[in-house]
């Protein structure tokens, strides 16, 4: 599948950014396009691990389900982010489920081929090794959140995140809807509207729709840190 695109891709994708051109052909080689309308599923907890994706187009949300049916998202990726990554190595089942937030395509990776190729290219395994021990920090940050920290806590740790990532200093625009960015967070989109409120009202921030505005930033960090509002 010759294609500049998908080599430029592939070759800036975290899971294998520094790789020879030859290494990245030979991925490109092996990969398919899966196209997916919007809120379909991609795969379900437990399925078998037939492959990994990169997002090329659109936004991927990976969530839970809880026993009574309420959704919780782990991650929301963007284009050129990779998911679904952990059972190439592990050759067991999807640890959570996958899903499109828009009309979106994903470059495929089937796992067989992959292993394949890693048994030639050990340079691969260590770039994809390295990739899951970032994200392995990373669920240990989701986790000690969600367990340790309040809702306005972990609200204003996202926007201090959103800032870096969007360059900004003092405003971001929320990329997902609110009644996602709730379920990110582990609460409902009540909530998060009052804590928002409360937010604003004690000059934290100041909120235009999804665009916020960061009026006080160590205050932000301090939120951040105790997890609670005063």
């Amino acid at each position: 599948m010759p294609n500049k695109k998908y080599f430029k891709l592939i070759s800036e994708s975290m899971l294998f950014a520094g790789l020879p051109d030859e290494h990245i052909n030979a991925l490109l080689l092996i990969s398919e396009i899966r196209d997916f309308e919007k809120n379909q599923l991609i795969f379900l907890e437990g399925d078998k691990g037939i492959g990994f994706y990169i997002n090329v187009d659109g936004r991927v949300k990976i969530f839970k389900l809880s026993p009574e049916g309420k959704e919780h998202i782990l991650h929301i990726f963007g284009p050129g982010e990779p998911y679904g990554e952990v059972p190439v190595f592990s050759g067991k089942t999807y640890p959570a489920n996958a899903a499109s937030i828009d009309a979106s395509r994903s470059l495929f990776f089937p796992r067989d081929a992959v292993v394949a190729l890693l048994a030639k290219n050990p340079a691969i395994a260590l770039n994809m090794l390295a990739v899951l021990s970032m994200r392995l920090r990373q669920f240990t940050v989701a986790v000690e959140n969600l367990s340790l920290k309040e809702v306005p806590g972990r609200l204003a740790a996202h926007l201090l995140m959103l800032s870096l990532e969007q360059e900004k200093k003092d405003r971001v625009v929320l990329n997902i809807p609110k009644t996602l960015l709730a379920s990110l967070l582990g609460t409902i989109p009540e909530t998060l509207s009052r804590i928002l409120s409360r937010m604003a009202a004690q000059n934290l921030i100041e909120v235009q729709g999804r665009s916020i505005r960061l009026l006080d930033l160590e205050g932000l960090r301090l939120l951040a840190e105790t997890g609670r509002l005063a």
